[in-house]
């Protein structure tokens, strides 16, 4: 690999049914993943999984009053290694990351599903 490439993978799971959609991922260390599809312990690749799902909002009860394409409940959730000592405090500025890192990730969940603002 040369400086210009990421030794990371993305490891994907997407399900999407009448109930919603639903999608997780995780950065995968290619190394890590190199070691365990040679037969390596797994127990030592970390997986730290996020994801979001969309599901309908289920409207008023009454398919007549709901509005035209209905709504939908978006719910996002990261896992984040901040830092890796136990003792570690949170600071301002990871605060400001992680804030910063769902509030563009919803924006772009809902650009993509063409949503109004």
């Amino acid at each position: 690999m040369n400086a210009n490439q990421s030794s990371m993978l993305i490891l994907q799971e997407t399900c999407i049914d009448a109930s919603g959609a639903l999608v997780v991922y995780a950065p995968v260390d290619i190394p890590a993943m190199n070691v365990v599809m040679n037969g390596g312990d797994s127990s030592y690749v970390a997986l730290l999984p996020s994801g979001f799902a969309v599901l309908p909002d289920g409207g008023s009860g009454d398919v007549e009053q709901r509005p035209v394409g209905g709504g939908s409940l978006l719910t996002v959730a990261f896992q984040i290694l901040v830092n890796n000592l136990p003792t570690a405090k949170l600071t301002v500025e990871s605060v400001e990351t992680v804030n910063n890192l769902i509030s563009c990730t919803v924006q772009k969940i809902r650009d993509a599903l063409q949503c109004e603002s």
